[in-house]
Protein backbone atom coordinates (compact mmCIF):
# COMPACT_ATOMS: atom_id res chain seq x y z
CA UNK A 1 0.00 0.00 0.00
CA UNK A 2 1.22 3.22 -0.77
CA UNK A 3 0.87 7.10 1.03
CA UNK A 4 1.14 10.35 -0.26
CA UNK A 5 4.02 12.79 1.15
CA UNK A 6 1.94 15.65 1.21
CA UNK A 7 -0.89 13.87 3.00
CA UNK A 8 0.97 12.86 5.71
CA UNK A 9 2.83 16.20 6.09
CA UNK A 10 -0.58 18.30 5.96
CA UNK A 11 -2.11 16.15 8.26
CA UNK A 12 0.87 14.78 10.68
CA UNK A 13 -0.44 16.90 14.11
CA UNK A 14 -3.78 15.91 13.08
CA UNK A 15 -5.95 13.37 15.23
CA UNK A 16 -7.57 12.07 12.40
CA UNK A 17 -3.95 11.54 10.59
CA UNK A 18 -2.82 9.22 13.30
CA UNK A 19 -5.91 6.98 13.74
CA UNK A 20 -5.79 6.76 10.21
CA UNK A 21 -2.60 5.55 10.23
CA UNK A 22 -3.41 3.04 12.55
CA UNK A 23 -5.95 1.24 11.09
CA UNK A 24 -3.91 1.56 8.05
CA UNK A 25 -1.17 -0.47 10.21
CA UNK A 26 -4.12 -2.79 11.78
CA UNK A 27 -4.84 -3.71 8.51
CA UNK A 28 -1.85 -4.49 7.21
CA UNK A 29 -0.95 -6.70 10.53
CA UNK A 30 -4.29 -8.78 9.75
CA UNK A 31 -3.90 -9.23 6.59
CA UNK A 32 -0.71 -10.55 7.27
CA UNK A 33 -1.53 -12.83 9.82
CA UNK A 34 -4.08 -14.40 8.02
CA UNK A 35 -2.22 -14.88 5.12
CA UNK A 36 0.67 -16.83 7.36
CA UNK A 37 -2.44 -18.57 9.07
CA UNK A 38 -3.33 -19.53 5.69
CA UNK A 39 0.19 -20.81 4.87
CA UNK A 40 0.62 -22.89 7.76
CA UNK A 41 -2.70 -24.91 7.34
CA UNK A 42 -1.73 -25.02 3.81
CA UNK A 43 1.64 -26.72 4.47
CA UNK A 44 0.22 -28.85 7.58
CA UNK A 45 -2.38 -30.05 4.93
CA UNK A 46 0.66 -31.03 2.56
CA UNK A 47 2.39 -32.45 4.98
CA UNK A 48 -0.65 -34.81 6.05
CA UNK A 49 -0.97 -35.84 2.33
CA UNK A 50 2.46 -36.61 1.49
CA UNK A 51 2.51 -38.95 4.82
CA UNK A 52 -0.83 -40.99 3.76
CA UNK A 53 1.37 -40.95 0.54
CA UNK A 54 4.52 -42.42 2.15
CA UNK A 55 2.03 -44.97 4.04
CA UNK A 56 0.04 -46.35 1.09
CA UNK A 57 3.56 -46.53 -0.69
CA UNK A 58 4.65 -48.50 1.87
CA UNK A 59 1.71 -50.81 2.32
CA UNK A 60 2.03 -51.54 -1.10
CA UNK A 61 5.18 -53.30 -1.18
CA UNK A 62 5.78 -56.71 -1.35
CA UNK A 63 4.42 -58.75 1.71
CA UNK A 64 2.14 -56.25 3.18
CA UNK A 65 -1.63 -56.41 3.18
CA UNK A 66 -2.29 -53.76 1.30
CA UNK A 67 -5.68 -53.88 -1.26
CA UNK A 68 -6.69 -50.92 -3.86
CA UNK A 69 -10.06 -52.45 -3.25
CA UNK A 70 -12.07 -51.96 -0.25
CA UNK A 71 -12.38 -54.89 2.51
CA UNK A 72 -15.81 -56.11 3.50
CA UNK A 73 -14.88 -57.11 7.07
CA UNK A 74 -18.13 -59.40 7.07
CA UNK A 75 -16.40 -61.43 4.38
CA UNK A 76 -15.15 -64.85 5.69
CA UNK A 77 -11.54 -65.70 5.55
CA UNK A 78 -10.23 -66.56 2.02
CA UNK A 79 -8.94 -70.14 3.80
CA UNK A 80 -10.33 -72.42 6.70
CA UNK A 81 -9.62 -75.83 7.61
CA UNK A 82 -13.22 -76.65 8.28
CA UNK A 83 -16.38 -75.29 7.10
CA UNK A 84 -19.88 -75.82 8.59
CA UNK A 85 -22.60 -74.94 6.28
CA UNK A 86 -25.49 -73.83 8.78
CA UNK A 87 -25.69 -72.14 12.19
CA UNK A 88 -28.74 -73.93 13.95
CA UNK A 89 -27.41 -76.08 16.66
CA UNK A 90 -25.96 -78.42 15.55
CA UNK A 91 -23.43 -76.64 13.40
CA UNK A 92 -22.68 -74.55 16.36
CA UNK A 93 -22.33 -77.55 18.66
CA UNK A 94 -19.90 -79.24 16.24
CA UNK A 95 -18.01 -76.08 15.83
CA UNK A 96 -17.86 -75.55 19.64
CA UNK A 97 -16.82 -79.78 20.08
CA UNK A 98 -13.89 -79.34 17.16
CA UNK A 99 -12.36 -76.21 19.16
CA UNK A 100 -12.99 -77.88 22.38
CA UNK A 101 -10.78 -81.02 20.98
CA UNK A 102 -8.23 -79.06 19.32
CA UNK A 103 -4.92 -79.96 20.56
CA UNK A 104 -3.34 -76.43 19.69
CA UNK A 105 -4.96 -73.30 20.76
CA UNK A 106 -5.92 -72.40 17.34
CA UNK A 107 -4.61 -75.26 15.81
CA UNK A 108 -7.98 -75.62 14.29
CA UNK A 109 -9.65 -72.52 11.47
CA UNK A 110 -13.40 -73.23 11.68
CA UNK A 111 -16.04 -71.02 9.97
CA UNK A 112 -19.85 -71.45 10.56
CA UNK A 113 -21.85 -70.17 7.76
CA UNK A 114 -25.46 -69.19 8.38
CA UNK A 115 -27.63 -67.25 5.73
CA UNK A 116 -30.47 -66.21 8.16
CA UNK A 117 -28.59 -63.56 11.35
CA UNK A 118 -32.10 -63.46 12.33
CA UNK A 119 -32.92 -66.66 12.88
CA UNK A 120 -36.60 -66.44 12.24
CA UNK A 121 -37.11 -68.91 9.82
CA UNK A 122 -34.52 -71.79 11.85
CA UNK A 123 -35.37 -74.67 12.79
CA UNK A 124 -33.86 -75.04 16.21
CA UNK A 125 -35.77 -71.87 17.73
CA UNK A 126 -39.38 -72.68 16.10
CA UNK A 127 -39.27 -76.32 17.37
CA UNK A 128 -40.65 -76.83 21.00
CA UNK A 129 -37.41 -77.46 22.72
CA UNK A 130 -38.15 -81.05 24.10
CA UNK A 131 -35.86 -83.54 25.40
CA UNK A 132 -36.64 -87.42 26.05
CA UNK A 133 -35.26 -90.81 25.73
CA UNK A 134 -37.61 -92.37 25.23
CA UNK A 135 -36.95 -93.92 22.05
CA UNK A 136 -36.44 -97.48 20.72
CA UNK A 137 -33.40 -97.04 19.00
CA UNK A 138 -30.15 -97.11 21.64
CA UNK A 139 -28.41 -94.62 19.37
CA UNK A 140 -31.03 -92.51 20.58
CA UNK A 141 -31.70 -92.93 23.14
CA UNK A 142 -27.65 -92.86 24.64
CA UNK A 143 -27.77 -89.58 22.41
CA UNK A 144 -30.54 -88.01 24.42
CA UNK A 145 -28.73 -89.47 28.17
CA UNK A 146 -25.54 -87.65 26.76
CA UNK A 147 -27.15 -84.57 25.87
CA UNK A 148 -28.96 -84.21 29.02
CA UNK A 149 -26.08 -84.49 31.09
CA UNK A 150 -24.18 -82.09 29.41
CA UNK A 151 -27.27 -79.98 29.92
CA UNK A 152 -27.66 -80.38 33.37
CA UNK A 153 -23.84 -79.23 33.62
CA UNK A 154 -23.94 -76.68 30.74
CA UNK A 155 -22.09 -73.87 32.46
CA UNK A 156 -19.24 -76.28 33.24
CA UNK A 157 -19.28 -76.78 29.49
CA UNK A 158 -20.17 -73.31 28.06
CA UNK A 159 -20.07 -70.85 30.38
CA UNK A 160 -17.93 -67.14 29.10
CA UNK A 161 -15.76 -65.74 31.69
CA UNK A 162 -17.12 -62.50 32.47
CA UNK A 163 -20.47 -63.46 30.52
CA UNK A 164 -23.88 -64.32 32.56
CA UNK A 165 -24.14 -67.81 33.16
CA UNK A 166 -26.32 -70.07 30.94
CA UNK A 167 -29.77 -70.58 31.94
CA UNK A 168 -32.08 -73.24 29.90
CA UNK A 169 -34.98 -72.77 32.00
CA UNK A 170 -35.03 -76.62 32.01
CA UNK A 171 -38.18 -77.57 32.79
CA UNK A 172 -38.07 -81.59 34.22
CA UNK A 173 -41.75 -82.23 34.00
CA UNK A 174 -40.91 -85.57 32.01
CA UNK A 175 -42.72 -86.94 28.73
CA UNK A 176 -45.54 -89.03 29.33
CA UNK A 177 -46.34 -91.45 26.42
CA UNK A 178 -50.28 -93.00 25.98
CA UNK A 179 -50.10 -96.41 24.37
CA UNK A 180 -53.58 -98.04 22.84
CA UNK A 181 -54.49 -101.62 23.02
CA UNK A 182 -52.78 -101.95 19.49
CA UNK A 183 -49.39 -100.20 20.41
CA UNK A 184 -49.49 -101.30 24.23
CA UNK A 185 -46.50 -104.33 22.99
CA UNK A 186 -44.36 -102.02 21.66
CA UNK A 187 -44.70 -99.70 24.69
CA UNK A 188 -43.72 -102.63 26.82
CA UNK A 189 -40.15 -103.66 24.24
CA UNK A 190 -39.41 -99.67 24.25
CA UNK A 191 -39.83 -99.69 27.68
CA UNK A 192 -36.67 -102.80 27.94
CA UNK A 193 -34.47 -100.73 25.40
CA UNK A 194 -34.82 -98.29 27.52
CA UNK A 195 -33.61 -99.50 31.16
CA UNK A 196 -31.55 -101.34 29.55
CA UNK A 197 -29.66 -98.08 27.94
CA UNK A 198 -29.91 -96.82 31.26
CA UNK A 199 -33.03 -94.51 30.82
CA UNK A 200 -35.08 -93.71 34.24
CA UNK A 201 -38.89 -94.86 32.90
CA UNK A 202 -41.75 -96.42 34.40
CA UNK A 203 -44.79 -98.44 32.71
CA UNK A 204 -48.43 -97.19 34.22
CA UNK A 205 -51.57 -98.74 34.02
CA UNK A 206 -54.60 -96.57 33.12
CA UNK A 207 -55.60 -96.66 36.95
CA UNK A 208 -52.12 -95.36 37.89
CA UNK A 209 -52.33 -92.92 35.19
CA UNK A 210 -55.34 -91.69 36.77
CA UNK A 211 -54.43 -91.43 40.36
CA UNK A 212 -51.15 -89.56 39.08
CA UNK A 213 -52.69 -87.49 36.52
CA UNK A 214 -56.73 -87.05 37.31
CA UNK A 215 -56.89 -84.09 34.65
CA UNK A 216 -56.50 -87.02 32.02
CA UNK A 217 -59.23 -88.54 30.69
CA UNK A 218 -57.96 -92.41 30.16
CA UNK A 219 -60.43 -93.58 27.53
CA UNK A 220 -58.85 -95.42 25.10
CA UNK A 221 -55.52 -96.09 27.44
CA UNK A 222 -53.81 -99.50 28.12
CA UNK A 223 -50.70 -98.45 28.86
CA UNK A 224 -48.31 -95.48 29.69
CA UNK A 225 -44.88 -94.85 29.71
CA UNK A 226 -43.50 -91.65 32.15
CA UNK A 227 -40.04 -90.50 31.59
CA UNK A 228 -39.23 -89.94 35.94
CA UNK A 229 -35.37 -87.99 35.06
CA UNK A 230 -34.02 -86.52 32.64
CA UNK A 231 -36.91 -85.69 30.08
CA UNK A 232 -38.95 -82.08 29.72
CA UNK A 233 -37.73 -78.76 27.97
CA UNK A 234 -35.94 -76.01 27.37
CA UNK A 235 -35.46 -72.99 25.84
CA UNK A 236 -33.97 -73.64 22.39
CA UNK A 237 -32.87 -70.28 21.57
CA UNK A 238 -30.73 -70.32 25.07
CA UNK A 239 -28.95 -73.56 23.89
CA UNK A 240 -28.01 -72.20 20.47
CA UNK A 241 -27.23 -68.86 21.41
CA UNK A 242 -24.93 -70.28 24.17
CA UNK A 243 -23.23 -72.74 21.87
CA UNK A 244 -22.35 -69.70 19.60
CA UNK A 245 -21.02 -67.74 21.95
CA UNK A 246 -18.86 -70.15 23.51
CA UNK A 247 -17.61 -71.23 20.27
CA UNK A 248 -16.74 -68.13 19.35
CA UNK A 249 -14.82 -67.08 22.27
CA UNK A 250 -12.43 -69.86 21.64
CA UNK A 251 -11.54 -68.48 18.11
CA UNK A 252 -14.35 -69.79 15.67
CA UNK A 253 -15.39 -67.68 12.71
CA UNK A 254 -18.75 -66.59 11.81
CA UNK A 255 -20.03 -65.65 8.51
CA UNK A 256 -23.65 -64.17 7.91
CA UNK A 257 -24.08 -65.38 4.10
CA UNK A 258 -25.38 -68.13 1.81
CA UNK A 259 -23.50 -70.96 0.13
CA UNK A 260 -24.35 -71.11 -2.96
CA UNK A 261 -21.84 -73.51 -4.77
CA UNK A 262 -18.20 -75.74 -4.31
CA UNK A 263 -15.49 -76.47 -6.48
CA UNK A 264 -14.34 -79.61 -6.66
CA UNK A 265 -11.92 -82.53 -7.91
CA UNK A 266 -12.64 -85.30 -9.64
CA UNK A 267 -11.09 -88.68 -10.16
CA UNK A 268 -12.57 -91.35 -12.06
CA UNK A 269 -11.86 -95.13 -10.40
CA UNK A 270 -13.26 -98.41 -11.62
CA UNK A 271 -14.73 -100.89 -9.17
CA UNK A 272 -13.74 -105.07 -10.04
CA UNK A 273 -17.10 -105.10 -12.04
CA UNK A 274 -15.79 -102.48 -14.35
CA UNK A 275 -18.19 -99.73 -13.30
CA UNK A 276 -16.40 -96.06 -13.42
CA UNK A 277 -16.97 -94.41 -10.31
CA UNK A 278 -16.41 -90.80 -9.52
CA UNK A 279 -15.03 -89.49 -6.52
CA UNK A 280 -14.82 -85.94 -5.60
CA UNK A 281 -13.37 -83.80 -3.29
CA UNK A 282 -14.30 -80.00 -2.07
CA UNK A 283 -11.99 -77.59 -2.57
CA UNK A 284 -13.79 -74.47 -2.48
CA UNK A 285 -17.13 -73.30 -0.69
CA UNK A 286 -18.39 -69.82 -2.19
CA UNK A 287 -20.47 -67.59 0.45
CA UNK A 288 -22.37 -65.09 -0.91
CA UNK A 289 -22.84 -62.11 1.03
CA UNK A 290 -26.32 -61.20 2.07
CA UNK A 291 -28.16 -58.97 -0.21
CA UNK A 292 -25.08 -58.22 -2.20
CA UNK A 293 -23.57 -59.75 -5.40
CA UNK A 294 -20.25 -59.86 -3.46
CA UNK A 295 -19.29 -63.26 -2.53
CA UNK A 296 -15.71 -64.82 -1.17
CA UNK A 297 -14.88 -68.56 -2.05
CA UNK A 298 -13.14 -69.88 0.96
CA UNK A 299 -10.65 -72.96 0.31
CA UNK A 300 -10.65 -76.00 2.95
CA UNK A 301 -9.88 -79.36 3.68
CA UNK A 302 -13.23 -80.44 5.18
CA UNK A 303 -17.22 -79.36 4.65
CA UNK A 304 -20.10 -80.60 7.47
CA UNK A 305 -23.36 -80.32 6.00
CA UNK A 306 -25.09 -78.90 8.80
CA UNK A 307 -27.97 -76.97 7.04
CA UNK A 308 -31.25 -78.78 8.56
CA UNK A 309 -33.79 -78.70 6.19
CA UNK A 310 -31.97 -77.35 3.23
CA UNK A 311 -29.41 -80.26 3.70
CA UNK A 312 -31.04 -81.77 0.85
CA UNK A 313 -30.25 -78.59 -1.80
CA UNK A 314 -27.02 -78.35 -0.39
CA UNK A 315 -26.03 -82.07 -1.19
CA UNK A 316 -26.90 -81.60 -4.86
CA UNK A 317 -24.77 -78.27 -5.24
CA UNK A 318 -21.83 -80.45 -3.99
CA UNK A 319 -23.05 -83.00 -7.64
CA UNK A 320 -24.11 -85.78 -4.93
CA UNK A 321 -26.99 -87.60 -6.20
CA UNK A 322 -27.00 -86.97 -9.95
CA UNK A 323 -25.23 -90.45 -11.14
CA UNK A 324 -26.72 -93.00 -12.68
CA UNK A 325 -29.67 -94.35 -11.37
CA UNK A 326 -29.08 -97.50 -9.45
CA UNK A 327 -25.50 -96.37 -8.43
CA UNK A 328 -23.89 -95.29 -5.53
CA UNK A 329 -24.02 -91.68 -7.52
CA UNK A 330 -27.23 -91.96 -7.85
CA UNK A 331 -28.42 -91.74 -4.59
CA UNK A 332 -29.15 -88.45 -3.28
CA UNK A 333 -29.36 -86.91 0.66
CA UNK A 334 -33.17 -88.05 1.36
CA UNK A 335 -33.56 -84.92 3.45
CA UNK A 336 -36.30 -82.33 2.71
CA UNK A 337 -37.91 -79.50 4.48
CA UNK A 338 -41.36 -80.94 6.25
CA UNK A 339 -43.40 -77.86 7.56
CA UNK A 340 -44.93 -78.20 11.37
CA UNK A 341 -47.57 -76.09 13.09
CA UNK A 342 -47.39 -74.79 16.84
CA UNK A 343 -50.27 -73.59 18.23
CA UNK A 344 -50.15 -71.75 21.94
CA UNK A 345 -53.51 -71.73 23.41
CA UNK A 346 -55.15 -70.19 26.95
CA UNK A 347 -57.31 -72.35 29.22
CA UNK A 348 -56.93 -70.55 32.96
CA UNK A 349 -58.62 -74.22 34.02
CA UNK A 350 -55.95 -76.64 32.50
CA UNK A 351 -53.30 -78.78 34.19
CA UNK A 352 -51.21 -77.42 36.81
CA UNK A 353 -47.34 -76.96 37.32
CA UNK A 354 -46.81 -81.31 37.21
CA UNK A 355 -48.08 -81.44 33.86
CA UNK A 356 -45.60 -83.62 31.72
CA UNK A 357 -45.12 -83.24 27.59
CA UNK A 358 -48.12 -85.39 27.01
CA UNK A 359 -47.63 -87.54 23.77
CA UNK A 360 -51.25 -88.88 22.93
CA UNK A 361 -50.85 -92.28 20.57
CA UNK A 362 -53.25 -90.40 18.37
CA UNK A 363 -50.61 -88.39 17.47
CA UNK A 364 -51.02 -84.72 19.25
CA UNK A 365 -48.87 -83.26 21.88
CA UNK A 366 -49.14 -80.70 24.46
CA UNK A 367 -46.93 -79.01 27.12
CA UNK A 368 -47.48 -75.99 29.52
CA UNK A 369 -45.92 -72.90 28.42
CA UNK A 370 -44.38 -70.89 31.31
CA UNK A 371 -47.55 -70.42 33.60
CA UNK A 372 -50.79 -68.26 33.73
CA UNK A 373 -52.81 -71.32 31.75
CA UNK A 374 -50.24 -71.40 28.85
CA UNK A 375 -49.82 -74.67 26.76
CA UNK A 376 -48.29 -75.07 23.52
CA UNK A 377 -49.78 -78.06 20.98
CA UNK A 378 -49.48 -79.71 17.74
CA UNK A 379 -49.29 -83.04 15.70
CA UNK A 380 -48.31 -84.24 12.71
CA UNK A 381 -50.14 -84.06 9.42
CA UNK A 382 -50.62 -87.27 7.30
CA UNK A 383 -48.60 -88.08 4.93
CA UNK A 384 -50.68 -87.03 1.72
CA UNK A 385 -51.56 -83.76 3.80
CA UNK A 386 -47.88 -82.09 4.02
CA UNK A 387 -48.36 -78.34 4.06
CA UNK A 388 -46.51 -76.37 1.47
CA UNK A 389 -42.89 -75.76 2.31
CA UNK A 390 -42.92 -72.22 0.11
CA UNK A 391 -44.11 -70.61 2.84
CA UNK A 392 -44.76 -69.50 6.58
CA UNK A 393 -47.82 -69.88 7.12
CA UNK A 394 -49.78 -71.24 9.57
CA UNK A 395 -53.06 -73.21 9.14
CA UNK A 396 -55.87 -72.65 11.58
CA UNK A 397 -58.12 -75.05 10.34
CA UNK A 398 -55.79 -77.61 11.00
CA UNK A 399 -56.35 -76.93 14.34
CA UNK A 400 -59.79 -76.94 14.20
CA UNK A 401 -60.17 -80.02 13.07
CA UNK A 402 -56.77 -82.07 13.83
CA UNK A 403 -55.63 -80.83 17.24
CA UNK A 404 -58.35 -79.30 19.57
CA UNK A 405 -61.28 -82.86 19.42
CA UNK A 406 -58.23 -85.04 20.07
CA UNK A 407 -56.96 -82.59 22.84
CA UNK A 408 -60.07 -81.76 24.62
CA UNK A 409 -60.55 -85.88 24.29
CA UNK A 410 -57.57 -86.48 26.55
CA UNK A 411 -57.84 -83.67 28.74
CA UNK A 412 -61.22 -82.63 29.00
CA UNK A 413 -60.70 -78.78 30.14
CA UNK A 414 -58.80 -78.22 27.00
CA UNK A 415 -62.61 -78.41 25.52
CA UNK A 416 -62.71 -74.57 26.63
CA UNK A 417 -59.63 -72.72 25.42
CA UNK A 418 -58.43 -70.01 22.91
CA UNK A 419 -55.38 -69.90 20.36
CA UNK A 420 -53.30 -67.05 21.33
CA UNK A 421 -50.48 -67.02 18.93
CA UNK A 422 -49.00 -69.73 16.32
CA UNK A 423 -45.88 -70.14 14.36
CA UNK A 424 -44.58 -72.83 11.50
CA UNK A 425 -40.91 -74.05 11.25
CA UNK A 426 -39.33 -77.05 9.25
CA UNK A 427 -38.02 -80.25 10.31
CA UNK A 428 -35.09 -81.25 8.53
CA UNK A 429 -37.18 -84.57 7.36
CA UNK A 430 -35.45 -87.88 6.78
CA UNK A 431 -37.74 -89.44 3.73
CA UNK A 432 -35.49 -93.11 4.29
CA UNK A 433 -36.27 -93.20 7.71
CA UNK A 434 -36.64 -89.86 9.88
CA UNK A 435 -33.30 -90.89 11.67
CA UNK A 436 -30.32 -88.59 11.58
CA UNK A 437 -27.49 -88.86 9.26
CA UNK A 438 -24.26 -88.26 10.72
CA UNK A 439 -20.88 -89.42 8.92
CA UNK A 440 -19.29 -88.93 5.79
CA UNK A 441 -20.15 -89.56 2.56
CA UNK A 442 -18.74 -92.65 0.73
CA UNK A 443 -17.94 -90.37 -2.72
CA UNK A 444 -17.15 -87.16 -1.38
CA UNK A 445 -14.34 -87.92 0.79
CA UNK A 446 -13.84 -84.36 3.01
CA UNK A 447 -18.14 -84.10 3.28
CA UNK A 448 -19.69 -85.03 6.27
CA UNK A 449 -23.43 -84.56 7.26
CA UNK A 450 -25.21 -84.15 10.42
CA UNK A 451 -29.04 -83.51 9.09
CA UNK A 452 -32.63 -85.79 9.04
CA UNK A 453 -32.93 -85.37 12.07
CA UNK A 454 -36.19 -85.20 12.17
CA UNK A 455 -37.55 -83.09 14.63
CA UNK A 456 -34.98 -84.27 17.43
CA UNK A 457 -32.15 -82.62 16.10
CA UNK A 458 -32.09 -80.12 18.85
CA UNK A 459 -32.15 -82.55 22.42
CA UNK A 460 -29.74 -84.24 20.43
CA UNK A 461 -27.27 -81.60 19.02
CA UNK A 462 -24.79 -81.58 22.09
CA UNK A 463 -24.10 -85.45 21.72
CA UNK A 464 -24.00 -85.42 18.05
CA UNK A 465 -21.52 -82.32 17.88
CA UNK A 466 -19.19 -84.18 19.68
CA UNK A 467 -19.40 -87.31 17.79
CA UNK A 468 -19.09 -85.46 14.46
CA UNK A 469 -15.59 -83.65 16.18
CA UNK A 470 -14.45 -86.75 17.32
CA UNK A 471 -15.15 -88.62 13.30
CA UNK A 472 -13.11 -85.82 11.96
CA UNK A 473 -10.36 -85.00 14.53
CA UNK A 474 -10.00 -88.67 15.69
CA UNK A 475 -11.08 -90.79 12.59
CA UNK A 476 -13.77 -92.38 14.01
CA UNK A 477 -16.57 -92.12 17.21
CA UNK A 478 -14.97 -92.08 20.44
CA UNK A 479 -17.78 -91.70 23.18
CA UNK A 480 -20.87 -92.98 21.21
CA UNK A 481 -20.54 -95.30 18.43
CA UNK A 482 -22.64 -94.34 16.11
CA UNK A 483 -21.92 -95.88 13.01
CA UNK A 484 -25.43 -97.24 12.16
CA UNK A 485 -26.38 -93.43 11.64
CA UNK A 486 -23.91 -93.39 8.65
CA UNK A 487 -24.76 -92.71 4.57
CA UNK A 488 -24.11 -96.57 3.88
CA UNK A 489 -27.11 -97.32 5.33
CA UNK A 490 -29.29 -95.51 3.00
CA UNK A 491 -26.75 -96.82 0.07
CA UNK A 492 -27.85 -100.36 1.25
CA UNK A 493 -31.25 -99.75 1.67
CA UNK A 494 -31.24 -100.60 4.87
CA UNK A 495 -33.58 -98.34 7.23
CA UNK A 496 -32.93 -97.89 10.96
CA UNK A 497 -36.59 -97.22 11.94
CA UNK A 498 -37.65 -95.12 15.01
CA UNK A 499 -40.77 -96.19 16.14
CA UNK A 500 -41.33 -93.20 18.76
CA UNK A 501 -41.03 -90.63 16.55
CA UNK A 502 -43.07 -87.36 17.75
Amino acid sequence: MYFCLASRQKHIHSGRYLESYFEIIRATVHFGVKNLILAGVFTYSLQSQLEAMRKKATDALPGSSWSPLEQNPNLPPERADIVIVGGGVVGWSIAYWLKKKEMVRGGVRVVVVERDPTYSRASTVLSAGGIRQQFSLPENIHLSLASADFMRNINEHLGVLNEDPVDLQFNHSGYLFLASENVAHIMEENYSTQRYAGAKVSLLSPTQLKEKFPWISTDGVALASYGLENEGWFDPWSLLNAFRRKAMSMGVIQCIGEVTGFKYTTNIMTTVDGEQVDFKRIKQVRVQMPNSLEYQPVECAIVVNAAGAHSGKLAEMMGIGFGPKDTIAGIPLPVEPRKRYIYVVHCPDGPGLDTPFLIDYSGIYVRREGLGGNYIAGTSPEEEEEPDTTNMEVDHQFFEEKVWPYLAHRVPAFEKLKVTSAWAGFYDYNTFDQNGIIGMHPLVNNVYFATGFSGHGLQHSPAVGRAVAELILDGNFKTLDLSAFGFRRIMAQEPMLERNIV
